[in-house]
């Protein structure tokens, strides 16, 4: 006999001691997923459905983040049986199912991504029926596209292209301001990068003026630490470990002698061939790195490689060095720190070095409700990452996108991937082409970090609240409404009556409970996904239930 996904998860959920709400009424038989206790580490505590339309989430500590998080499109919905269908993989990746203004027509592998208007859609449906999205890694090829009319829009204008667009009354040119910050990061799983002195030595060797003042456009910030001034939690005062490569050099002489490795040390720099909005020339940003601390006894080798191979393998601590960024998802510096340093990160190497003055201060940050106190909470987190130098961050970069002049509604956001082309209308045709920095890793933005994903998740799949075109103000989406108990731990979702997910199936509080389950129980049958292993859901939550032992 062969059991149904859904019996096969109430009896691995009984098994782990998980309790499901017994069923009521003829038709709905409402699911959740409740942990025992909040011992497993993670600050989700239940997610059940209490009814057809009635979603109640339970934390362990309040959340002063929770509506931010929820927005997020990594929280967003799937119908439950398309991951009972897929197992969490395949065509989930591929060919997601969701409720947004446009559905998956076609992925054309290494070429383009087509999407069509969804006239069922719950809201007031897409203005254009189609979007094309192309990419090109090179700013220079998305503006010659832009400019001979090609394509409506382009994603992030070349630092040295600004002048150029602002000048052509053909295009159209919206700046972002810079929600962004980029850092070298350094896994300690390599010695000698397990000593304080060597990584101490590479934040000296930097010369982050220079970084910014060549490579990054205009409007961009340098000097401060990963969080952007603008974002809460990055106004600290704490400044980084000054450029000063005498001391970068007796550092790692210190360090040499004590620990017995040669200089000139040997290492790899890696990266990923794409444009972001926090690195707008990752390669040439690479060498001048190289450059840089080669004059302080640092060899380094730049190593290229495909976008969805360096996430995985960075994210797994498997990068001596490695150059990366973040683009705001939403306004706050848990946005920022928690992907680095939440509980569980392998991305820097072992946790264990940074828990008394990173990991700690930050996991109560994200439980503090009093602004001051939080702040101040940032202010150690700050103080600890300068001083420990886990990663060696440079600079906020500013960024634009450019669009055709003709192009009505044209919008861009501040935040990571979150445009919106349904509002957009092109009086000239029947579609919007856009171009983008890179081709996505996956549809499935539950299970990946690919701001190029997001960007065609957010008009495809809808989380229960969202972000106000080209802002931070949160809105509703699938949930009209929502509110919160007076001490913050435990949040109900109303979600609205006639959502239809693409493939004609009704959206209801289970299909919320089933996504949510299947990033948040590593015993759940679909827990797969990309392999990227639900990152957010761990920067949001701080941990799997049922995680396997290391």
């Amino acid at each position: 006999m062969r059991l149904s996904f859904r019996a096969v998860s109430v009896l691995i959920v009984l098994l782990m001691g998980i309790s499901i709400a017994p069923a009521f009424g003829q038709e709905f038989e409402p699911m959740s997923t409740i942990s025992p206790d909040c011992d497993y580490g993670g600050n989700m505590k239940a997610i059940e459905a209490v009814d057809e339309l009635t979603v109640r989430i339970s934390l362990c500590n309040p959340d002063p983040a929770m509506e931010s998080k929820i927005a997020h499109l990594a929280m967003g919905i799937h119908p439950s049986e398309y991951l009972e269908a897929t197992g969490g993989t395949g065509d989930l990746i591929t060919k997601p199912i969701g409720t947004g203004p446009y559905k998956l027509e076609n992925w054309d592998l290494g070429n383009e991504v087509d999407l069509a208007r969804n006239d069922a859609y719950w809201g007031d449906t897409a203005i254009e029926p189609s979007v094309v999205v192309r990419w090109s890694s090179e700013a220079t090829a998305r503006l010659l596209e832009l400019q001979a009319g090609s394509i409506d829009g382009m994603e992030n204008v070349g630092e040295g292209d600004f002048e150029v667009v602002s000048a052509d009354p053909n295009l159209n040119l919206i700046p972002r301001p810079p929600m962004t910050g980029v850092y070298i990061g350094i896994s300690n799983n390599f010695p000698p990068f397990d000593d304080v002195r060597v990584r101490q030595a590479i934040a000296h060797a930097i010369d982050r003026n220079r970084l910014v003042d060549n490579f990054f456009p205009g409007g961009s910030i340098a000097g401060s630490g990963f969080v952007p001034p603008s974002v809460f939690g990055g106004d600290t005062g704490v400044e980084t470990l000054p450029y000063d490569p005498d001391e970068a050099k007796r550092l790692l002489e210190e360090a040499s002698a004590d620990l017995g490795f040669e200089l000139p040390l040997h290492t790899t720099l890696s990266y990923r061939d794409v444009v972001r909005q926090y690195l707008p020339s990752p390669g040439t940003i690479a060498v001048d790195i190289q450059s840089q601390l080669a004059v302080v006894g640092i060899e380094v080798e730049v190593v290229t490689m495909e976008s969805g191979a360096f996430l995985t393998s960075a994210l797994a601590g498997n990068e001596p060095l490695h150059l990366l960024g973040w683009t705001a998802d939403y306004p706050d510096g848990g946005n920022f720190l928690d992907p680095l340093f939440a509980p569980g990160v392998t991305q820097l190497g072992d946790q264990a070095p940074y828990q008394d003055a990173i990991i700690q201060p930050l996991l109560a940050a994200s439980q503090e409700m009093n602004p001051e106190a939080r702040l101040e909470l940032f202010r150690t987190v700050a103080e600890g990452v300068r001083d420990l130098a886990p990663v060696v961050p440079f600079g906020h970069a500013s960024s634009a996108v450019a669009w055709n002049v003709r192009i009505q509604n044209a919008n861009t956001s501040p935040l990571d991937g979150n445009e919106n082309f349904a509002i957009m209308e092109d009086p000239d045709d029947d579609n919007i082409i856009y171009m983008q920095n890179g081709e996505p890793v996956s549809l499935y933005c539950n299970d990946t970090s690919d701001g190029e994903s997001f960007r065609l998740c957010h008009s495809i799949n809808e989380s229960m609240l969202a972000f106000a075109t080209g802002g931070t103000d949160i809105i509703p989406s699938l949930a009209e409404t929502w509110d919160a108990s007076e001490d913050g731990t435990v949040w109900t979702f109303h979600l609205r009556a006639g959502v239809k997910f693409h493939d004609g199936s009704p959206l209801d509080a289970n299909d919320v409970v089933a996504t949510y389950s299947a990033m948040w129980d590593a015993a759940n049958p679909a827990h797969t996904g990309r392999g990227e292993g639900f990152v957010f859901w761990t920067y949001f939550f701080q941990g799997n239930l049922n995680a396997p032992a290391e």
